[in-house]
């Protein structure tokens, strides 16, 4: 078994691969070795497909960049053809995908071998990995705190090294929060930069995005070479990229325009730990030469909130729905957890006029924030408001819903507008609070230039490097 595992991200046991140092057998191997060795302390793995795993692996792969990397896929959305799909949620169990998504076909054409799913809240729709039929996931850095979500699974087990990359999804944040939680690259991708359809619950609202958790900016640069190419049955189309992010990743990003801010939908100060690390990142663009100006998004949060209320639950609820129509049954009353129950009521309350009356509301809000950009090239914010939680503050299974959502908005303040939006948007792992976890910011772009986030990620990967920084759980 190869001791040094997981030294290397995803291209670089590629490279070990193509040069005939390792086979992908010994790299599955080395994979599942610390799946059994660090899982139960972290609960990031709540499925084992190592029988499918040890076959693809003997097998012919394609040749793809990632050709013999293991890799995890988030146990929500993503159909994996003879895997189960829990979704997180009791009322779930049972439930087996006949067929790959579209997004999972692309995995396995860029070479990488699946090995397992990862832990994820009830139907993703909480920041923290912690439900009653998966139990809480935890953090590499502090077992005591929370990975994030609703990719947390995914987050817990890049950082802890089990694998270099794993898949994960964003449709409020779910792959920026567990990336800032965990210490990794998390990119939310522009609307359909990535297949989406038919696989997820988002079929209208085009929130939800799917892409990868990193510890290296170039293994995200690579796996969205491999995935994003053009979907031709899109329902937003992205706008074709000039060229190759593995190149954009290679050029400087120039004298970029970034406006910073802590400003929060209910205008409360942030931590003063992630403020002072907020501030000490705009020095350090400044100091790279870039123009850098505290200047805030200047969009009503609040009204930008309460517009989509209406047309996220319906959407979840038609969602919802949908599963109900596929195992044939409605969830009893303990299959659900409180705050899953109370959006599907929600959104079976909402007429077809509010949900539309809600859909407008939020886009026209959404040309104010995009509005934003015609003068500035990057806005940074931090990712969450807060340290990094412990398991059980935000505790969805126990806690009335209303009382999940407040603190839930405290903690986690800035993400959701750029999801409204379609916007790219990156968190970083720039800086460390005083207990040791990791500090996330978040840098977000022009619609469809992940590029710009690209070339400003490497620049900073270099300034200020974080690959090296090693959580309790690794190894």
């Amino acid at each position: 078994m190869m001791d040094d595992y997981s030294e290397y991200d995803g291209l670089g046991l590629a490279e070990l691969v193509r040069s005939k140092q390792v086979s992908p057998a010994e790299l599955t191997e080395a994979a599942i070795a610390r799946v059994e060795r660090h899982n139960p302390s972290l609960n990031a793995v709540v499925y084992k497909g190592y029988d499918d795993a040890r076959r693809d692996a003997a097998g012919d792969l394609p040749d793809g960049p990632f050709r013999g990397v293991p890799f995890l896929i988030k146990d929500l959305g993503m159909p994996v053809a003879g895997w189960p799909r829990s979704c997180g949620s009791r009322f779930a169990r049972g439930l087996t995908d006949a067929e790959d998504g579209g997004l999972t076909a692309r995995y396995r054409q860029a070479g990488v071998v699946l090995v397992g799913k990862t832990n994820t809240p009830e139907y993703g729709i909480t920041g923290t990995t912690e439900s009653a039929e998966l139990g809480p996931c935890r953090n590499p850095w502090n077992p005591g705190h929370i990975s994030g979500g609703s990719s947390g699974g995914s987050a817990s087990a890049v950082a802890a090294g089990i694998v270099p990359l794993a898949h994960a999804s964003d449709g409020l944040g779910s792959i920026r929060i567990p990336a800032a939680c965990c210490g990794l690259v998390g990119l939310k991708v522009t609307r359909d930069r990535n297949p989406n359809l038919p696989d997820g619950f988002d079929y209208a609202l085009g929130n939800v995005v799917d892409h990868v958790v990193t510890r290296t900016v170039r293994d995200s640069a690579a796996m969205l070479d491999a995935t994003g190419y053009p979907d031709p049955y899109a329902s937003y189309p992205a706008p074709p990229k000039d060229r190759p992010y593995m190149e954009e990743i290679q050029r400087s990003p120039g004298r970029l325009r970034i406006a910073w801010s802590s400003e929060t939908p209910a205008g409360r100060p942030i931590d003063a730990e992630i403020q002072a690390a907020l501030e000490r990142t705009a020095v350090l663009l400044k100091g790279l030469g870039h123009e850098v100006v505290e200047k805030g998004l200047g969009v009503d949060y609040r009204a930008l909130f309460a517009s989509r209320g209406a047309a996220a639950a319906a959407n979840f609820a038609a969602g919802m729905d949908r599963l109900i129509e596929q195992l044939g049954r409605e969830p009893e009353p303990d299959e659900l957890e409180p705050l899953t129950w109370a959006t599907l009521k929600a959104g079976r309350r909402q007429t077809g006029a509010d949900a539309m009356r809600s859909l407008q509301e939020t886009r026209m809000l959404n040309r104010r924030t995009l509005a934003f950009f015609e003068a500035v090239d990057i806005y940074l914010t931090p990712v969450l408001g807060t340290p990094v939680p412990e398991i059980g503050f935000i505790d969805p299974v126990n806690l009335e819903p209303r009382e999940v959502n407040r603190r839930q908005a405290r903690v986690f303040p800035y993400t959701p507008p750029f999801n409204f939006s379609g916007q790219p948007s990156m968190s970083l792992p720039i800086e460390t609070d005083s207990g040791g976890l990791p500090v996330g910011m978040m840098f977000t772009a022009r619609y469809a230039d992940e590029a710009v986030l690209f070339r400003l990620a490497a620049q900073l990967e270099k300034e200020a490097p974080w690959k090296d920084r090693r959580p309790q759980v690794w190894g």
